[in-house]
């Protein structure tokens, strides 16, 4: 990425903006409840260098979208603060190789907060950006689009993809044991991970995966973790292709998580700040993972499955063809699960996206028994 900024090269740089028209300092645009409006229309070929917004709310309730050289469906499709590594509708800052987040209102619910990405983004044809408000109120939103437009495509290069996805709550086997217990440690393999462990990915083509943001809610309240990182490429075998050692270990921590964030890892939002909410990122850009017909994408959430907090993710991939991107859950299954007044985790049959329930077996019944008995 350094070495090439010394190269000279036929482009053109230019921006879509929000700028005031008229002149005067109204430099943001209002989209009105349930609408969409396009931010950028770019012929190609070239590449979107860096987007620039800032929006005093509505970080899951807008969605980013992103169509690349006139494909039938978005390969980004990913609630606004999630796209820049801000889960729950929480803002703070923090900077990372590609996302860098900047707020005077650090780990609070919908306040003002610019948000930056850098992640590079060439297409061939036409770039086509928008961004849908699925709140119920007026969204004011003020942005940048920079990009390069180019004499001919950049050879070899694939289109960025991200896409969200979210289960509340997720459907451990055993959330009432706690991690790095006996009755937690159970036997997770084969087919019985393909299944059940939480999918951060699952997409065909060719290509290579480069990183994530995990969001969790922590309705236990004792350490998340300790789930493995279990990635399979070109379809299932065991084990799979990457196998990871722990929640933290994937994100490049240990002993938990800690309250920093660094260029290609780190916490963006730290539970410990926040009184539950936690959202990790991962970008192993010198490191992807690639695949050549599929790749799914997939974590343990607690030892084996068992814990049953919120989860979400965004996952980011480039692939040789456009792609389309998962479609979120609907707005309202979208939203943060918040607390009362007495600290409890308030619950909602209409905001819940349930998974698919972890099948107890034998060996999860008598763990549970077990447990129970203490």
């Amino acid at each position: 990425m350094l070495n090439s900024i010394a190269q000279i090269r036929n482009g053109k740089t230019a921006r879509c903006s929000s700028w005031d028209t008229t002149g005067r300092n109204n430099d943001y645009w209002v989209l009105e409840p349930e609408t969409s409006r396009m931010l950028a229309d770019i012929k190609g070929p070239g590449a979107i260098t860096h987007i620039w917004m800032t929006q005093p709310n509505h970080y899951r309730e807008c969605l980013l979208k992103i169509t690349w050289d006139n494909a039938d469906q978005p390969s980004v499709l990913v609630p606004l603060g999630d796209f820049f590594g801000l889960g729950h509708g929480i803002v703070n800052s923090y900077q990372s190789l590609w996302f860098s987040a900047s707020t005077n209102h650090n780990n609070a619910f919908n306040q003002g907060c610019a948000l930056n990405c850098y992640a590079p983004m060439p297409f061939k044809e036409r770039a086509v950006i928008e961004l849908i408000n699925e709140s119920d109120r007026p969204h004011r939103q003020y942005f940048y689009v920079d990009y390069e437009t180019l004499d001919q495509p950049a050879p070899d290069t694939g289109f960025f993809h991200a896409e969200f996805r979210r289960t509340n709550p997720f459907g451990g086997w055993g959330h009432e044991i706690k991690v790095n217990t006996p009755e937690s440690d159970i036997v997770n393999k084969g087919k019985t991970a393909w299944d059940n462990n939480y999918v951060i990915l699952d997409t065909h083509g060719r290509g290579h995966y480069v990183g994530c943001n995990l969001s969790v809610t922590n309705f236990q309240g004792t350490w998340w973790g300790e789930g493995d990182d279990m990635i399979w490429v070109d379809g299932y075998k065991w084990p799979p292709d990457i196998h990871g050692t722990g929640s933290e270990d994937y994100l490049n921590q240990a002993w938990g998580m800690q309250p920093n964030a660094f260029l290609r890892n780190g916490s963006s939002i730290f539970e410990g700040h926040t009184n539950g909410y936690q959202t990790s990122y991962v970008l192993h850009v010198e490191n992807p993972v690639r695949f050549e017909k599929e790749i799914k994408v997939t974590i343990e959430h607690g030892h084996g499955n068992h814990l049953a907090n919120e989860m979400a993710s965004t996952a980011y991939w480039y692939a040789e063809r456009p792609t389309a991107a998962v479609t979120p859950p609907p707005v309202a299954q979208r939203l943060p699960v918040v607390r009362d007044n007495q600290g409890t985790w308030r619950t909602d049959d209409l905001t819940q996206c349930a998974g698919q329930p972890v099948a107890l077996n034998d060996e999860m019944r008598t763990l549970k028994k077990q447990w129970a008995g203490k």
